[in-house]
């Protein structure tokens, strides 16, 4: 109990104004420590937020007041090690195999001064974008207790949105920092790969090379996203990971920029009217008062998700994935979306040509079909990396062309009734693109449903009018008050350039578009 402190106040602060008073001894570290302690508290009772007991914060007591993050609290996806502690991922038959040391990340964290206190709740496998598993249950989104909070790092979105940490690291291999930070309204970034260390990192896919695995800060507000990427881009990391690129945090470039916008490809799962309603706006005011503004569309987004995502991630048939659930219970959030694997591989090319005729499921079939009919050789893992990389030269191509530096685009937002991610996987294309990519991307809450795009929502068909397009629309009914997000995009090693342009859009929020 701390009768003396105002909690309040201390909750308020951004990373670093908190980080200041720390250092300057304006607030002592141990009434920060027990006021966000005493939040997580509170919060875990109805949300099932963490994951256990709180980590040893004492070990900690020797720091020197000169570090940049001085006794500033921090929470942790629940996949990151902590030595002595488990990184489960949601498997019960990880559990009791605590980690022999720390993760990088911790690592720098501790030299830093900050204090990792508490682990978060993830989606079993990591895999998902709900938050269930056996082991810790569902996490609930705290803004309204029929949604989920999003995934992988779903825990981190819901405790960060809920005032219980200043700071959060999640990952990210599809969305996994950028869909919670959506669901829950606060803001994350994805870095580009290599930025951040993922050494110390478990992984239910070891190999999946298609997709960039990363991890990243999340918080309340970009400044302190910034801070965080300032005080991580040090040399302690590039010491201990010398795979990490020895690139400092680089001061915001002054130079105007030139920017892109994108609102949906008619190629994959068209958006609500909530999305599309408070996105357009952005195109015409963000010209009027910060930059210019060119349409860019995502090139081939129908090759993209089903040749390009879908295809690598599931270049084994699903095999590695699947070992981990060997002995295990599997999560009913789970079970939609990891059937088709578990289909005997003879019938799954027979299941798909029968649902070609089938109009109303016409996008299941060509998943079924170009995605998991067959394992696919050596040769043929290698061919769909060179397609990856002549995608991703052509994109870049095509965005130089443009002169952008930056790209507006959505985010899968707002947040989804539970139960819900495991039947549309493929939404995730919207943040997948960019891992694919490995270019970085941040998200920016910008406004709230209302009760006008709810009506709208009854009208919902999207561009298929399929079994996709009605699951989409029952997921996003009830969202009223929920947060609309925002997606920012830079090129490659541009992360401060992305950090930027989230930073415009944050305050530019606050003058509503017209």
């Amino acid at each position: 109990q701390n009768p003396d402190v105002d909690a309040r106040s201390i909750l308020s602060l951004s990373l670093r104004n908190l980080s200041q008073k720390l250092r300057e001894g304006a607030l002592s570290p141990e009434a920060v420590l027990y006021t966000y302690m005493e939040k997580n508290s509170s919060l875990e009772t109805t949300s099932f937020l963490l994951t256990g007991k709180w980590l040893p914060c004492v070990t900690l007591d020797s720091r020197a007041p000169a570090c940049i993050l001085y006794r500033a609290p921090l929470s942790l996806v629940e996949l990151l090690e902590y030595r002595g502690h488990d990184s489960t991922a949601g498997l019960v038959q990880w559990l009791d195999q605590p980690a022999a040391e720390d993760s990088v990340i911790i690592q720098v964290f501790k030299k830093l001064g900050a204090i990792p206190f508490v682990k978060t709740n993830v989606p079993q496998s990591m895999m998902n974008y709900d938050c269930s598993n056996p082991t810790y249950g569902q996490t609930v989104n705290l803004l309204n207790p029929k949604k989920t909070p999003g995934g992988s790092s779903g825990g981190e979105g819901a405790l960060i949105g809920g005032g219980g940490s200043v700071l959060g690291i999640g990952t990210d291999i599809g969305g996994s920092i950028r869909i919670p930070s959506s669901f829950c309204g606060i803001c994350g970034l994805k870095p580009t790969g290599n930025r951040i260390s993922v050494v110390g990192l478990a992984t239910c896919t070891p190999g999946l090379k298609s997709l960039t695995f990363t991890a990243g800060p999340m918080a309340k507000d970009v400044d302190s996203l910034a801070f965080c990427m300032k005080a991580l881009l040090c040399q302690d990391m590039f010491d201990l990971d010398p795979r990490v690129s020895p690139i400092p945090f680089k001061d915001e470039v002054c130079r105007p920029l030139g920017g892109g916008w994108y609102i949906e490809s008619k190629q994959r799962i068209q958006l609500t009217v909530s999305v599309i309603g408070h996105l357009l706006p952005w195109k015409e005011f963000l010209p009027c008062v910060s930059m210019q503004l060119v349409h860019f569309p995502p090139p081939r987004m129908g090759y993209c998700l089903f040749e390009l995502i879908l295809k690598g991630v599931s270049a084994d048939g699903g095999l590695t994935l699947l070992r981990n659930f060997k002995g295990d219970f599997m999560d009913p959030s789970l079970k939609t979306q990891l059937f088709p694997y578990m289909i005997p591989r003879a019938l799954r090319s027979i299941l798909s040509f029968i649902l070609k005729p089938v109009t109303r499921w016409p996008r299941l079939a060509e998943g079924l079909y170009g995605v998991l009919c067959k394992n696919r050789s050596v040769g043929e893992l290698w061919e769909h990396h060179h397609e990856v990389e002549i995608y991703c030269k052509n994109f870049i191509s095509e965005w130089k062309k443009l002169n952008l530096d930056v790209l507006l685009c959505p985010c899968l937002t707002p947040a989804f009734t539970i139960g819900y991610p495991g039947k549309l996987i493929a939404a995730a294309s919207y943040t997948a693109l960019y891992n694919l990519l490995d270019f970085p991307a941040g998200i920016v809450p910008v406004t709230t449903v209302t009760q006008r795009d709810e009506e709208e929502l009854k009208g919902h068909r999207g561009y298929f009018n399929d079994m996709l397009d009605s699951t989409l629309r029952e997921a996003v009914e009830g969202g009223v008050g929920l947060p609309v997000s925002v997606q920012c995009v830079a090129l490659p090693w541009q992360d401060e350039l992305c950090l930027r342009f989230m930073r415009e859009v944050e305050v530019l929020a606050t003058q509503k578009p017209a």
